[in-house]
């Protein structure tokens, strides 16, 4: 059976029609509210105070088998750090055994000729740095760090050789080095995600096993208005769930949002681009609801998630992965918020990122438009 194309042109008042229609199938869906609403407050939660990547308190000893002033001085500036729970010791042989446990991370070795070593100002190692390489990122970091402090400690020291020269780093955009705040930049991009996605991929799925497809592809309007007028409310479902995640990560969780709601209004709309469009079509290729959720997961949350830059910095994938990232649209979208958050309005940038991700969209609107028909046989 094929019901012909009625050649009416887009009518404001059919397209109102269905977006009406489905804002209330919205109203009465319980889980679409959930994602909405609910699973912002929980994935920020998460990714504020269960997921960090800040390393701090990480559990060393500092065995100091020197008693000179200089190597107890040392042994100080290792306690007084931030980042180091030091526990003292006298031998290194007292504490092997805690590092092949697992109870501490590393060591520092203060030699009994560090006085010497320190006096005779050639060049060689001053202290011994042991790590646990079972755990590279936490190993790498003890190792730099604990050089980190054996140079601020030189540094402090009078001495022709450093007299006048200071090292002092800057960080720019996040000072206090805290992962949450480029992490719930991202958090927010991985709910817009699966609102687009995974919400939208349910919209015509739900449509064929519930039989309703047939009478609303029996009413006059056109497969555009059709898809006009379902995309319309999860539109603005994203921009309300964008502003509410907004507003929790600057009040709540003091993440500072230093461009304009205008710049983050405007690059969530042009990701909301993309992401309705690849749920729909992936709605539009699987009339089964549990189907077409399963694509929208691989297909949309897994790559936002991994190969998006939110967790995983993308200059260290491997040269095909970086490839395959720049068909992701929520890689421009996490680069966009974070500089939106962090930096500001740096539109050279936020330009480019939009520019991406509305040729992105417009890609998949073709295929959408492609794979839509007025028949009950496509």
């Amino acid at each position: 059976m094929k019901l012909r194309l009625i050649g009416y042109g887009p009518n404001v008042g059919r397209v109102a029609a269905l977006a009406w229609k489905e804002s209330l199938q919205i109203v009465r869906d319980p889980s679409v509210i959930l994602v909405a609403f609910v699973l912002p407050v929980v994935l920020l939660l998460l990714f504020a105070y269960a997921v960090s990547l800040d390393i701090k308190q990480v559990r060393i000893s500092v065995v100091a088998e020197s008693d000179g002033v200089e190597a107890q001085s040392l042994a100080a500036a290792f306690a007084a750090t931030r980042y180091f729970a030091v526990s003292p010791a006298r031998d290194r042989r007292e504490v092997a055994g805690e590092l092949v446990a697992g109870r501490i991370r590393g060591f520092v070795v203060i030699p009994q000729d560090f006085e010497q070593r320190v006096a005779a100002s050639t060049p060689g190692p001053l202290v011994q740095v042991v790590t646990d390489g079972t755990q590279p990122n936490t190993a790498n970091f003890v190792a730099s760090y604990a050089g980190g402090v054996l140079a601020g400690w030189q540094d402090s020291r009078p001495s022709p050789r450093t007299a006048g020269v200071s090292l002092v780093p800057r960080f720019w955009f996040n000072p206090e080095i805290e992962s949450r705040r480029f992490l719930i930049p991202g958090a927010i991009a991985v709910v817009m995600t699966i609102i687009g996605t995974l919400l939208t991929a349910l919209v015509v799925a739900r449509e064929w096993e519930r039989g309703t497809m047939e009478a609303i592809l029996s009413t006059p309007a056109s497969v555009g208005e059709i898809i006009a007028g379902k995309l319309l409310p999860y539109f603005v479902l994203g921009l309300g769930a964008t502003a509410f995640s907004t507003i929790l990560a600057v009040t709540v969780f003091g993440v500072p949002l230093r461009g304009s709601w205008l710049s983050l209004t405007a690059l969530s709309a042009a990701f909301l681009f993309p992401a309705l469009a690849q749920g729909l079509l992936i709605s539009t290729l699987a009339r089964n609801q549990f189907i077409a959720s399963q694509l929208a997961l691989f297909s949309g949350f897994l790559p936002a998630f991994l190969l998006s830059g939110f967790l995983f910095e993308i200059d260290s994938m491997p040269a095909p992965i970086r490839a395959l990232t720049y068909l992701i649209p929520a890689r421009y979208f996490v680069s966009s918020l974070q500089t939106i958050f962090l930096a500001g309005d740096v539109w050279t940038l936020l330009l480019r990122n939009a520019a991406a991700m509305i040729v992105v969209g417009l890609v998949l609107f073709v295929l959408v438009r492609l794979k839509t028909h007025k028949r009950l046989d496509a």
